[in-house]
C-alpha cells in the first residue's frame, strides 16, 4: 500500500470532526459545503477540528468523480430539488452526475441500479425495491441512500415521526375527530413511516382514523382519491405527499367540497407549489435539499475510506397556512 492511501484510510472522517466540534454531522458537513449558513463561531471551531484530526475534505480527498443518483420518477418536483442539490454540492469538487429515473418502474429501478454501479458512486433516492435485492445490486460499491433505511448503507433520512406528528395534534386542537391519511405508491419506505406516525399520533389524540388505498404520488393520484376521501366521512385528510394533497383538493371541488369549509387537508414535502395556491397548503416541511447535500458529501468520504454509520435523520416541521380549520360539525 502506497504512503498516500495509507494517509487518507488514517484520516479521520466527518463523523469524528463533528464528534470532536462538539455539532451535528449535518453541521459539519455544512462546514465544508455551506458555510455561509453557519455562525462564524461554529464554522471556526468544526475547521479548527477538521485540521486537528487531519481531515481531508471529501471533495479534495476523492479527486474528480462519476455519481450515479436513481431518483423514482424525475418528474416529481421532490426529486428536482433533490437533484439540484446533490448537483450543487457535486459542483464544488467537479464531480460528474449520471441520473436514471426509474419511473416508478421496479424493473427500470433495477436496471438503473446495475448500470449505476458502473460509476464511481451511487445516490440512491427513495428506492422501491426490497432490501436483500437492493443490497445485491449495489455489492461493494460506494452508495448512500436517500429517505430510506437500509442496514449496514449510509443513510440520510427526512423525519417521518415528528412533523406528521405534529399534522395530526393540529387537527385534533381545530376540533377533528376523524382523518384520512391517503398513502403513496406500494413499496415506498416514506409512506410506511408517515403512515405508521399518523396512526400512533390519532391513537395518542383519541381520533379514528380511516386509511385509504395507495395512490400515485402525483396529482392524478389524488384526484384518483378524492371520492374515497369524501366518501370516508373524514373531516381532514393527511396526504402522502403535497402533490397527492393538492389533487385530493381539486378532486373534492369537482365534488362539491370546498376546503377546507368542508374538509382539511395536509400535505407532506412543502415543495414550491404549497405556499403558492389557494387556499395555501398546510404541509410537513422536508429538508429535501439539505438531504442531498448531506448525501453527495457521506459518498464522497465513503469513496475515500469512510466506514458506514448509523442513519442520519434530519428534522421535519409543520407549516400551518390556509387548507386546515375547524371542522362544520360540532366535535361529538
Amino acid at each position: 500500500m502506497d504512503t498516500r492511501r495509507r494517509e487518507v484510510e488514517m484520516a479521520a472522517n466527518l463523523t469524528e470532526v463533528a464528534r470532536h466540534a462538539g455539532v451535528s454531522i449535518a453541521t459539519a458537513s455544512r462546514a465544508f459545503g455551506e458555510p455561509d449558513r453557519l455562525a462564524p463561531a461554529t464554522l471556526e471551531r468544526v475547521r479548527r477540528s477538521a485540521v486537528e484530526l487531519g481531515y481531508a475534505t471529501p471533495q479534495v480527498a476523492a479527486g474528480t468523480r462519476t455519481i450515479a443518483v436513481v431518483v423514482p420518477d424525475a418528474a416529481n418536483p421532490v426529486y428536482a430539488t433533490l437533484l439540484k442539490a446533490i448537483q450543487g454540492q457535486a459542483w464544488h469538487g467537479r464531480h460528474r452526475i449520471v441520473l436514471f429515473d426509474a419511473d416508478e418502474d421496479l424493473r427500470r429501478e433495477r436496471e438503473s441500479i446495475e448500470l449505476g454501479c458502473r460509476t464511481d458512486g451511487l445516490v440512491l433516492c427513495s428506492p422501491r425495491l426490497p432490501e436483500d435485492e437492493v443490497r445485491a445490486l449495489v455489492r461493494d460499491t460506494p452508495h448512500v441512500v436517500i429517505n430510506r433505511v437500509l442496514p449496514g448503507a449510509v443513510c440520510v433520512v427526512m423525519d417521518a415521526e415528528r412533523g406528521p406528528t405534529q399534522a395530526v395534534e393540529h387537527l385534533s386542537a381545530l376540533g377533528h375527530d376523524h382523518v384520512a391519511y391517503a398513502s403513496g405508491p406500494h413499496g415506498s419506505w416514506a409512506d410506511e413511516q408517515r403512515a405508521g406516525a399518523v396512526a400512533r399520533a390519532c391513537e395518542r389524540f383519541g381520533i379514528r382514523l380511516t386509511r385509504l388505498s395507495h395512490y400515485a404520488a402525483s396529482i392524478q393520484g389524488g384526484r384518483a382519491g378524492a371520492a374515497a376521501a369524501v366518501a370516508s366521512g373524514a373531516t381532514a385528510v393527511i396526504a402522502y405527499n403535497d402533490l397527492v394533497a393538492l389533487g385530493l383538493e381539486a378532486g373534492m371541488a369537482e365534488l362539491g367540497r370546498v376546503c377546507p369549509d368542508d374538509i382539511s387537508i395536509v400535505g407532506i414535502d412543502d415543495i414550491d407549489l404549497a405556499g403558492a395556491v389557494t387556499p395555501s397548503l398546510t404541509t410537513v416541511r422536508m429538508p429535501i435539499a439539505r438531504s442531498g447535500t448531506l448525501a453527495v458529501e457521506l459518498l464522497l468520504q465513503a469513496m475515500v475510506g469512510g466506514t458506514p454509520m448509523d442513519a442520519t435523520v434530519l428534522p421535519s416541521q409543520l407549516i400551518v397556512r390556509s387548507s386546515t380549520a375547524p371542522p362544520r360539525a360540532p366535535r361529538r
